[in-house]
């Protein structure tokens, strides 16, 4: 073989390095997102496990007689920030928003406690939390999309594999009832 052969070869093989290269970085910042975005969420669970004594403190001073409900809302405040995985946090989040609202049901039958300002400032708070952490949520699955679509792309899937990347899971929310389409009858019309 000349020499041009070999230096042809040569070239090849250092864009192919380079290509590999960019790709291998690539997906090292996606993975980094990721990581990024389910930190996000869990700051702001910490952030609402963080406020739900204080919300608590505020409904027992009303709603003696509730203590079942507020025990369990206090027990279970930091399930979520202390669950491991992405399934257990979805999880946990999902049943600590199901006893907040079990909560808030609670504060309706209270007249005085909803006109409470300390109450009233610590619930709009907690919906400041929610839609933050909706973003939050929002944000890690986009990160996840966009990294599980570029490991599972040609020509990255030839690379990320072997250097021991994979695909994330998504954050989803676990209840049936949101699966299913509500159904909505109109009563017959009288004539």
């Amino acid at each position: 073989m000349s020499w041009i052969a070999w230096v042809v070869i040569g070239v090849i093989v250092v864009i192919v390095l380079l290509w590999g290269v960019a790709i291998y970085n690539r997906l090292v910042r996606q993975r980094a997102l990721v990581k990024e975005g389910f930190s996000g969420i869990t700051v702001q669970l910490r952030r609402r496990a963080d406020l739900i004594p204080n919300l608590v403190s505020t409904v027992e001073g009303y709603a003696t007689h509730e203590r079942e409900t507020l025990t369990q809302v206090i027990a279970h405040r930091g399930d979520a920030v202390n669950a491991k995985g992405v399934a257990a946090t979805a999880q946990a989040d999902n049943a600590m928003s199901a006893m907040i609202g079990r909560l808030f049901a609670v504060a309706e039958a209270y007249p005085d406690l909803k006109a409470n300002a300390n109450f009233q400032q610590l619930q709009a708070e907690l919906s400041e939390i929610e839609e933050q952490l909706q973003g939050s949520r929002r944000y890690y699955n986009a990160t996840v999309r966009d990294l599980n679509t570029s490991i599972q792309s040609f020509p990255n899937v030839l690379f990320a594999r072997p250097l021991g990347f994979h695909e994330e899971e998504f954050y989803t929310d676990t209840d049936a009832s949101i699966q299913v389409a509500p159904k909505v009858q109109f009563g017959a019309a009288k004539a």
